[in-house]
């Protein structure tokens, strides 16, 4: 686990670094050409910029120990602020994108020199294209031999795959003002450079969009895979003193922290002793086995309650 949350700051931080140096040579870009698309592509790497930041902040806010005010952690910090970002997305990246693109088409300009759009969008291009394999390597240890979209929607960690979705929208982003700055050049139209601003908002709320359902699961709480809950049952049920167990109760606290409610009929005989003994056995082979289940409860049924 600290590995992986190293491995997750490190995307985090080469994201943060590539679009802030992006976002300023995309400005002086928009400055001296006058494109509409440029500019929309430098308020794009500055929201990206802002949105790193927010990442770090809550990956080292989600490390904070327990406390009395916390006596769970401060896991879902990390979901909170990845929600956020989603946010910003659509709100700011999305939406100034959009307007930027309507004024350029109601009040078209021919363009400038296009040389410094070409250099700054072949510049960002590499840039995004380095820390779009960092992410994807990151995000590549972490599924293993899982598909990519049942992994990206098993995925618990939103350090990873937020940064993964914005260098994807990055590079389509840069690829569409390419096309904007090229064919309003080439065509002598100037209103498609504002065509691709509108396409690039587009493209930020689509996006966002997504990132949106995905962070609002994990901010709300999602249960554990269904396959360790049922071999949690599995060890539970191998208990001699365990009649039976109804279904367990779980939501994950942040992305490697699980909590575990298990409901559990004991055989009625049973001394208070030996049932402490076997709660502590059980509890042992359950957190030996999934080392990310950090709490577990037993609550005690009976025919009565049970199911």
């Amino acid at each position: 686990m600290p590995t992986e949350a190293s491995e997750s700051k490190t995307a985090i931080i080469a994201a943060l670094a590539a679009n802030l140096a992006i976002a300023i040579i995309k400005f002086v870009a928009a400055w001296f050409t006058g494109s509409s698309a440029m500019l929309s592509e430098g308020i794009h790497s500055l929201v990206d910029t802002a949105n790193e930041w927010l990442l770090l902040l809550g990956l080292r806010a989600s490390q904070q120990p327990a406390s009395e005010r916390r006596p769970f952690g401060y896991g879902r910090e990390l979901y909170f602020w990845a929600f956020m970002v989603a946010v910003f997305i659509f709100s700011i990246g999305g939406g100034l994108s959009l307007y930027e693109g309507y004024e350029h088409l109601r009040h078209p300009a021919p363009l400038g020199d296009p040389t410094w759009n070409y250099v700054v969008l072949g510049l960002a291009f590499c840039f995004d294209g380095l820390s779009f394999r960092v992410a994807l390597r990151t995000f590549n240890g972490q599924r293993g031999r899982q598909p990519f979209w049942a992994a990206f929607r098993k995925s618990k960690d939103p350090s990873v795959f937020v940064v993964l979705f914005e260098d994807a929208s990055d590079l389509l982003g840069l690829l569409i003002a390419f096309l904007g700055v090229f064919l309003s050049h080439m065509l002598n139209m100037p209103a498609l450079d504002g065509v691709a601003s509108l396409l690039i908002g587009v493209l930020l709320l689509l996006v966002a969009a997504f990132l949106l359902r995905e962070t609002k699961s994990l901010l709300l709480g999602e249960p554990a895979e269904a396959a360790l809950l049922a071999h949690i049952t599995e060890l539970a049920n191998a208990e001699k003193d365990i009649v039976r167990t109804s279904p367990p109760l779980s939501s994950y606290l942040s992305p490697h922290e699980i909590l575990v409610v298990l409901p559990i009929e004991f055989t009625p005989t049973l001394p208070a002793a030996k049932l402490t003994e076997t709660v502590n056995r059980l509890l042992v082979a359950i957190k030996s086995t999934y080392p990310e289940v950090q709490h577990v409860f037993v609550q005690p049924i009976s025919d009565a309650t049970a199911d």
